[in-house]
């Protein structure tokens, strides 16, 4: 019998009720349609149990839905969805299980229902607290709603909860952006995730960019954000994420430590085992291959050659020195093979390393993507 392992959990919800201009994700708009919810459930339970033959005996002790919109779904589709995991895998007690949602006051209307179902994290794509902002960033809520669909998950017992706030966005000021995080602090959630607006190739905004903020001003509101929200309790572990004390999202922590991951769903990825896999994207051709070997895109092992990269551009995202001992846990490689990039990093002022932890510098952070480069094969 295969010794036991440990892996979370992503489940791929992949439509939503329109494609946001700036969104880069596997994500269908319905445009008016409604979702093919049991088909898509019924393929789900089936990747599972697929899954879970191919992978063996998994722990499971995070399980996060992501998109798309997740709360487009029913509560009575996201149980059946727990139960399949719980019945291929083993299903930590205390497993953290994120969902995320959008603030459309139906899917609020929801939330109830996904807590009795053991949803116990909601993520909440607010996104902005400025109706101008929003309606210019596609989103189909406004701000008054985002605040209710909020009160509502806390009404409905989520005493875990991320709420996503954007800056940098068309024309915005660095007093504007100033005043909505204020506001969104003032709500308390448990995290923030605050991150800047970027266009991505392929996009409706890649093609035709908004006029965006200056450079200089994307970094004052950068710097101000983090100040206001470590002043208000909220620890930045990550870029982009910042948390109460024991309130880190576990599942995408273990993403940026290079832990193993399950991932099903259209156009899910997952790693376990040293290698990666990919599912077909398109939301019918995955139903059609949901449970046989040609639901899967692409397969392949990590290249020992990669391995480093790929570590590193993961685990620096985290705020948290790298120590010796969990990088040689997690890659299989030795300390002395950073020697020299760590050297080079070092005359930089990049990074401070010793022979048992690496950390980047105030100037390591700023220029986070030099440092990862520095690493490539």
């Amino acid at each position: 019998m295969r010794e036991q392992a440990h892996a979370g959990l992503y489940i791929h919800i992949p439509w939503c009720v329109a494609k946001c201009p700036y969104c880069d994700f596997n994500s269908h708009g319905l445009n008016g349609r409604e979702p093919a919810q049991d088909r898509y459930v019924e393929a789900l339970v089936a990747d599972l149990a697929w899954e879970a033959e191919q992978l063996g005996p998994h722990h499971i002790d995070s399980i996060f839905f992501g998109g798309g919109t997740p709360s487009l779904f029913a509560p009575d589709s996201i149980a059946l969805i727990l139960e399949a995991v719980d019945g291929q895998f083993d299903l930590d007690e205390q497993a953290e299980i994120t969902l995320e949602a959008n603030p459309g006051a139906s899917e609020a209307a929801h939330f109830a229902g996904y807590r009795g179902a053991g949803v116990n994290r909601l993520s909440i794509g607010v996104q902005s607290l400025d109706d101008a902002h929003l309606k210019r960033l596609g989103r189909i809520h406004n701000a008054a709603e985002a605040q209710t669909a909020y009160l509502a998950a806390r009404e409905a017992g989520f005493d875990n909860i991320n709420l996503d706030l954007m800056f940098a966005l068309p024309e915005q000021s660095v007093a504007g952006a100033a005043a909505e995080l204020a506001e969104l602090i003032a709500w308390s959630p448990e995290h923030i995730s605050y991150y800047q607006l970027t266009l991505e190739p392929g996009t409706a905004f890649g093609r035709r960019p908004p006029p965006l903020p200056a450079e200089d001003d994307s970094v004052a509101m950068w710097e101000a954000g983090m100040a206001r929200l470590a002043a208000a309790g909220y620890a930045q572990y990550e870029v982009s994420a910042y948390a109460r004390d024991g309130k880190q999202c576990r599942h995408n922590l273990t993403y940026w430590t290079f832990g193993d991951y399950i991932g099903v769903g259209a156009g899910a990825h997952g790693k376990s085992a040293g290698s990666r896999r990919e599912r077909i994207k398109t939301p019918a051709q995955y139903m059609q291959a949901a449970g046989s070997p040609t639901v899967l895109a692409g397969a392949a092992p990590i290249a020992d050659e990669a391995v480093l990269f790929e570590y590193m551009m993961n685990r620096l995202r985290l705020n948290a020195p790298i120590a010796r001992r969990e990088f040689e846990r997690a890659t299989g490689l030795r300390w002395a093979g950073l020697a020299s990039a760590m050297s080079n990093m070092r005359d930089r002022d990049l990074v401070t390393s010793d022979d048992k932890q690496l950390s980047l510098t105030p100037l390591g952070r700023h220029h986070l993507d030099d440092v990862i480069s520095g690493f490539l094969p």
